[in-house]
């Protein structure tokens, strides 16, 4: 549920932050408006409902009962003040990168030798995805682990979501991601890092380590797109065969 609220927040304004100037990097707090949550509420109470389905399993889409508990649950149990304390009590910042402001989680562990780390969630995600993983990762003695464990950890959102301004032109794909988080950790004073990524993010940590920024030490995913050259051949000619077996819409309807 808490990736969910993280899309809806974006929705929200939040603590004024003043307008960017050079690399400026500006504390922020999240605060969303108790009016907004309110209207939130309100629409989710007017929802206008299709007809149950005619089936008794999944075959036509999502059953309308657990549709209809999913809202009740955002309506009525969901806690977004919760959330919003979870995340203003992390250090949150804001800083200008390619003409886009980008707002991350910096983190840094009380281990001197700790390893800097950026962190990027996936689609549709947010950085609430990474909360759980924080305090292990930062302060690994308190976990079983070692200070040779432990990591000082950068947490950006995506640009156009959660509390990332939203791009204005196209363009901002993985490549001008990666790059962009390159000059966040040298603004931050890293000269040597790691990152991680699952999911989009993953695919933000693989583009960088192909563009091999001389800052990157290595990269950890858990989104792996590996396809063994035969079968993604196989694959695409059979959907190449079912693409001329199958003759298009104007087609059909022209004869």
């Amino acid at each position: 549920m808490g990736l969910a609220a993280a899309g809806a927040a974006s929705l929200f304004p939040a603590s004024a932050v003043p307008a960017a100037t050079g690399e400026a990097i500006r504390p922020f707090r999240i605060h969303v408006p108790d009016k907004d949550l309110a209207d939130l509420r309100h629409r989710l109470v007017a929802t206008r409902w299709p007809e149950k389905e005619t089936v008794a399993d999944d075959s036509q889409g999502v059953p309308l009962a657990t549709m209809q508990e999913l809202v009740r649950h955002w309506q009525t149990d969901y806690d977004w003040r919760k959330i919003e304390a979870r995340i203003n009590a992390l250090p949150q910042f804001i800083t200008e990168i390619d003409a886009l402001d980008i707002h991350f989680i910096h983190v840094r562990s009380k281990h001197d030798k700790a390893l800097p780390l950026i962190i990027t969630h996936g689609w549709p995600g947010s950085v609430i995805e990474q909360l759980k993983i924080i305090d292990p990762l930062a302060n690994p003695t308190a976990h079983d682990g070692t200070a040779t464990d432990a990591f000082h950890l950068v947490i950006p959102s995506l640009p156009g979501y959660g509390f990332s301004a939203k791009p204005t032109t196209t363009g901002w794909g993985e490549d001008r991601t990666a790059r962009a988080w390159v000059v966040l950790m040298k603004r931050l004073g890293y000269t040597h890092f790691v990152a991680q990524g699952g999911d989009l993010g993953a695919g933000v940590s693989t583009v960088m380590a192909k563009q091999a920024p001389p800052e990157l030490l290595g990269i950890h995913t858990n989104f792996p797109e590996t396809i063994p050259p035969d079968i993604a051949k196989r694959s695409s000619a059979a959907i190449r065969r079912h693409q001329v077996s199958q003759p298009t819409k104007d087609a059909r309807t022209s004869s």
